[in-house]
Order: structure tokens, then C-alpha cells, then sequence
């Protein structure tokens, strides 16, 4: 089953549109690429959770 990118982004609150960039963490959390690449590797609502393809 496919992770469900979420509408708009965790961190920012930005608007998502389903073709757009962006990073899902395994609980289905969706960042923009701009706001994903500023946590790192490291997803910030899921200790221990990483994007896996950055």
C-alpha cells in the first residue's frame, strides 16, 4: 500500500499540491523539500524516523 501524502506541509503549513515535491516519513508526515531538508535525515515528529532516500 502507498504512503498518503498529506495536503499540506508539517512544518510550514504550505498548501501541497499532489504533484509537488516533497518528502513522506513512514507515518505518512509530508514536508515540503525545502522544509525536509532542513531537519537532516532525521524526521522531527518520529524520533528515529528517517526519510530513508535523502
Amino acid at each position: 500500500m502507498p504512503l498518503e501524502m498529506r495536503p499540506n506541509c508539517e512544518r510550514c503549513g504550505t498548501t501541497l499540491q499532489m504533484d509537488a515535491d516533497a518528502r513522506i516519513c513512514s507515518y505518512e508526515c509530508t514536508w515540503r523539500l525545502n522544509c525536509a531538508d532542513s531537519f537532516g535525515i532525521f524526521v522531527p515528529t518520529a524520533v528515529g524516523n528517517s526519510f530513508g532516500d535523502l
